[in-house]
């Protein structure tokens, strides 16, 4: 079995990741308070017993296995740890990161960047292949620290930990060992988009015969009567979408023309924000549902119908737009929630 070197002194020249000594125990226990009970949930401020006796096992679960490595963090001509950084094994070739900056060290971005140093140390010294960190959905604090030292926003996991008695959700932060760097533009890109909202795109097909009626769609999953076309799959353009959808759902090709309104969707019943297009599907005679072919489970079938019958058989987001669409169908609509901007 091969020996567990001694645990580094990891530095940048300005922070220093180094093991804990016993003279640190009495100066980092004087610095707790009541930010580090809390999101650590400890009952009142942790005595020093508890600290010293975390510290004895840091350096055992360290000499035997390295499966937890805490550094102190120790900052260039001051003496005594500034807060402390730690990576836990919990699985092969994975580990979790926390981290603690004492009060009077706060504010100073200390501990973004001892995070990137123990998340490079993982990487080569301890053979990782993935770092990730648990971080509370309300800790701001601890979310900025994720962000600065590079993490990618994995997910959210809800009512997964208690804080004081109550259930919380936690957010998760990640690193993969062949990830781009953060600090390259691929890495930093790759990292914004998990980061930056992401809006749902609908994209809906407005048909209509010579009589200007709509082709409206009976559904096998709601009441309301809908246009066909859906939900834009990721990396798929608009237009292809809504091309796609009315093949699924009507068995054939329709044509997508032009945009006739952009419609901006307010959260509606569990769903988020959300933007729709609808398109242009063109003027086609009455018997055109002769030749639809409805797959019989998501459209159950198809007809025409006049603006003024749509009240009561359309959602309330459709009773407001659809006529409007319909009165005027060659201007481009621009509207929030069905009404006119």
């Amino acid at each position: 079995m091969t020996a567990v070197p001694p645990q580094p002194t990891l530095t940048d020249g300005e922070i220093t990741l180094r093991p804990w000594r016993e003279d640190d125990i009495d100066i980092a226990h004087g610095l707790a308070d009541d930010e580090i009970s809390r999101w650590f949930d400890f009952e009142g401020l942790p005595p020093r017993e508890g600290l010293a006796d975390a510290v004895e096992r840091w350096h055992r679960l360290y000499d035997e296995n390295r499966s937890t490595v805490n550094f102190v963090i120790e900052l260039e001509g001051e003496t005594g740890p500034a807060g402390n950084v730690e990576v836990r094994q919990t699985a092969p070739g994975v580990g979790e990161l926390s981290w603690t900056t004492y009060e009077p060290y706060r504010g100073r971005r200390i501990a973004p960047r001892a995070v990137r140093m123990l998340t490079v140390y993982a990487f080569g010294e301890l053979g990782l292949d993935r770092v990730h960190a648990e971080v509370d959905a309300e800790n701001r604090a601890s979310i900025a620290v994720a962000v600065r030292a590079g993490l990618r926003r994995e997910g959210r996991l809800r009512g997964s930990a208690t804080l004081q008695g109550a259930r919380r959700d936690m957010l998760v932060f990640g690193l993969q060992k062949d990830d781009p760097a953060p600090d390259t533009l691929p890495g930093w890109t790759a990292q914004m988009d998990t980061l930056l909202p992401k809006k749902r795109v609908i994209a809906h097909v407005v048909v209509r015969d010579t009589a200007n009626r709509i082709l409206l769609c009976t559904t096998g999953f709601k009441r309301d009567l809908e246009l066909p076309g859906g939900v834009v799959e990721p990396n798929e353009d608009p237009a292809a979408g809504a091309r796609r959808e009315v093949v699924e759902e009507l068995g054939m090709e329709l044509p997508v023309g032009q945009v006739v309104a952009i419609d901006w969707l307010p959260p509606w019943q569990g769903w988020g924000d959300a933007i729709e297009i609808l398109y242009d599907g063109g003027v086609h005679p009455p018997e055109l549902l002769e030749q639809l072919q409805p797959d019989g489970r998501e459209i159950l079938k198809a007809d025409w119908y006049n603006a003024e019958d749509l009240k009561g058989l359309v959602s309330p987001l459709n009773e407001r737009r659809l006529p409007r669409v319909l009165a005027e169908p060659n201007r481009l609509h621009q509207l929030r929630d069905g009404n006119p901007e």
